[in-house]
């Protein structure tokens, strides 16, 4: 019996310092400038992407691995140690052919190897924790039951909101139309987003300012955990500073037992756009 292997998607978000340490397997999404194909969190990362964005006239778009880049990577993990299990953690499927690829891929490796694939139903940290838990349970030894319960336990207990700078980038993408991202800039709205159950995105709510916007999502946490012992992720692409100073009123109102940092990548930035914040939370 081989060991437990950990595979997951760029779109996860994990440091790459961190998946190097946990030996996660990572396959990436791809993000394209026109005719231009960059590997995310390979040959671009977040303020590459954003840097590309200032000064590109073309509107980035991001695209799926392919079944056979997910095959490759099955496979070799197989090659390297016969008899592995391997549990695949992939961005929604709801939003992206991402999770479907993984499943194709499983599908086209000879024999009758033990691959389980999970659309995790969220996006970027919210599914990019469970990635590094599930390798930290592997690395010390767990059995696949035991991995499998506490992505499951995870996935109850986590709330996830991401905080909008600007409705440009939902207005690009079709998710809005024009006159409400024009009224919206105006207005100085901040929309804030989350994944429902299925794991769609929509609005949770639209604050006029990121004070209030922040207010609000602090309240929802508050809802959700009240002073349960929670860990808190806190995450951003430009403007950490913002970030840290909401994760500091996070701190004084909640019973926060740890605090994890992340960037919201390229491919959620290709949707969303600069200075966007999410916030984590999940009961310990």
């Amino acid at each position: 019996m081989g060991n437990i292997s950990i595979v997951t998607d760029s779109a996860s978000d994990i440091p790459l310092a961190l998946r190097q340490e946990l030996g996660i397997e990572m396959v990436p999404l791809k993000i394209l400038f026109g005719e231009e194909t960059y590997y995310d969190a390979v040959t671009i990362d977040t303020d590459q992407f954003f840097e590309k964005v200032a000064a590109s006239p073309a509107m980035p778009t991001s695209s799926q691995p392919s079944p056979m880049e997910y095959q490759e990577v099955y496979e070799r993990i197989l090659r390297e140690d016969p008899g592995a299990t391997i549990i695949s953690i992939h961005l929604s499927g709801a939003v992206s052919g991402t999770y479907q690829s993984a499943v194709i891929a499983s599908s086209m490796i000879d024999g009758d190897p033990d691959i389980t694939v999970i659309d995790s139903k969220t996006a970027s940290y919210a599914y990019g924790m469970r990635v590094v838990a599930a390798a930290k349970m592997a690395r010390e030894g767990a059995s696949k039951e035991a991995i499998m319960t506490e992505i499951e336990r995870m996935k109850r207990e986590t709330q996830l909101y991401f905080l909008v700078d600007t409705l440009e980038y939902l207005q690009r993408g079709g998710r809005i139309g024009k006159a409400s991202a024009l009224i919206g800039s105006i207005l100085n709205i901040k929309p804030i987003l989350s994944l429902d159950k299925e794991g769609y995105v929509y609005a949770v709510d639209k604050m006029r300012g990121t004070k209030k916007a922040m207010a609000r999502i602090m309240d929802m946490l508050g809802d959700a955990c009240g002073q349960d012992p929670v860990i808190v992720t806190i995450a951003w692409n430009t403007n950490k500073e913002a970030a840290l100073e909401f994760l500091e009123l996070i701190k004084a109102r909640f019973n926060v037992q740890g605090v994890e940092y992340a960037t919201v990548g390229a491919v959620i930035g290709t949707h969303v756009g600069p200075g966007t914040m999410a916030v984590f939370m999940r009961r310990v």
